[in-house]
């Protein structure tokens, strides 16, 4: 067992909450981590270790989190949520992933019902966000990457025809997490032919039901790098009422496009939370591993790697807790997200190296969780977009230059 640097820890702690400081927490968030932390103490390293080996979802995990209200994080109190706003949010999945657990499952059922809080209809809002706050339903799975669209959402294949009350969906999606433990799914899909003049156009989203799907939709698990039940999806014929079509026809993808401010900064938040995790576990490691007669702490070629990440790790989180605001006061925050986004996961993958670097031949040991973490934290360079594909927007939108794609 490594243990947690209490130096560290206790620092962290201080400066949330030091007075007069203009980027200290409030005091509610500083509780409310607090709270999390108290609850992900009951599922320890070996609870996240035994399900990683085993390829299981964190069942026990995502009740304790739903009966504690966490998961309804975004939804209105109206329909029995917490009424949080994104800063907030962003603090419950960083706690999640700094004391070691995936906060995967958690984003996915906050964000993804962020199309619903926005463009649900009257009719549909009081039908399903009382019961996904309940947990009596669980809406955490988001179709929408396909095989031949990758990165370009326009070019999405999968039909939604209309047929009388219902739409008739076919097509194939992939990388689809979570829909085997899930009982809602939003979907996009194309309502009308791609229009080269307004490639976005023509697009529409939908809230399918997975206990009605049949064998009109066929799954496929597809064995990844992490834990993340993720399949391969095919529609047949799915028929899907039309009164489950979120927002307006042909709009989807703007639709989607409000959520994903929201998505980066979580993700954001998440890396900071999986980078400070490897940071303090590698700092705790080097303090106690002696080897040639002394702490490996006190070599500079474990010093410095980690100091680096660390620093990139409290630029990054200032950054995505300004973007976290932005967004909580309307205000416009598409670059403060990005580059959260980009800087986050770039900061956690470099906290990364340096821990299995620090802990050497016990970073690749299942039983130290390195490893783990390891293999979670890199999706995040690649998804849910490329940080290549953020450098391109802040290029255009920030910079001013020419469009690469």
């Amino acid at each position: 067992m490594i243990e947690v640097s209490p130096t560290m820890s206790a620092q962290r702690e201080a400066a949330a909450i030091a007075p007069g400081d203009p980027f200290a927490e409030p005091p509610h968030i500083v509780s409310l981590r607090r709270e999390i932390r108290a609850l992900c103490m009951e599922f320890p390293d070996p609870y996240w270790r035994d399900l990683d080996r085993r390829r299981e979802y964190p069942e026990a995990f995502v009740r304790a989190l739903t009966e504690a209200g966490w998961l309804a994080a975004l939804i209105p109190t109206e329909y029995g949520g917490r009424g949080f706003g994104l800063q907030e949010t962003a603090a419950i999945l960083q706690e999640i992933n700094q004391s070691g657990g995936y906060a995967g499952p958690a984003h996915a059922q906050i964000y993804v019902m962020g199309a619903l809080l926005r463009h649900g209809s009257e009719e549909q809002k009081p039908k399903y966000l009382p019961q996904i706050a309940s947990g009596a339903l669980r809406l955490q799975a988001f179709a929408v990457t396909e095989p031949t669209a990758g990165s370009d959402t326009t070019r999405i294949e999968t039909r939604a025809v209309r047929d009388g009350d219902h739409y008739l969906v076919s097509g194939r999606k992939i990388y689809i997490s979570r829909v085997r433990n899930s009982d809602l799914m939003v979907l996009l899909a194309r309502t009308a032919p791609r229009d080269e003049a307004r490639p976005t156009e023509g697009l529409s989203l939908f809230l399918v039901d997975l206990r009605e799907t049949g064998d009109r939709m066929r799954t496929r698990p597809l064995r990844m790098m992490m834990n993340n039940d993720t399949n391969e999806v095919v529609f047949d014929q799915l028929p899907v009422p039309a009164a489950n079509l979120i927002g307006v026809e042909g709009r989807g993808f703007r639709h989607i496009l409000d959520g994903w401010n929201a998505e980066r900064i979580l993700i954001a938040a998440e890396c900071v939370g999986d980078g400070r995790w490897f940071v303090e576990r590698a700092s705790g490691y080097a303090k106690t591993r002696r080897v040639f007669g002394r702490p490996i702490g006190a070599n500079q070629g474990i010093q410095f790697p980690l100091a680096s990440a660390w620093a990139q790790l409290e630029a990054a989180d200032l950054v995505a807790r300004r973007a976290a605001a932005r967004f909580d006061a309307g205000l416009p925050c598409g670059a403060e997200a990005n580059m959260a986004k980009l800087l986050a996961s770039e900061a956690s993958w470099a906290a990364g190296n340096a821990a299995v670097d620090t802990l050497g031949g016990h970073g690749f040991n299942a039983a130290y969780d390195v490893e783990r973490k390891f293999r979670e934290t890199r999706l995040y360079r690649v998804a849910p977009v490329s940080n290549n594909l953020v450098l391109s927007y802040l290029a255009q939108h920030v910079l001013g230059l020419p469009r690469s794609y």
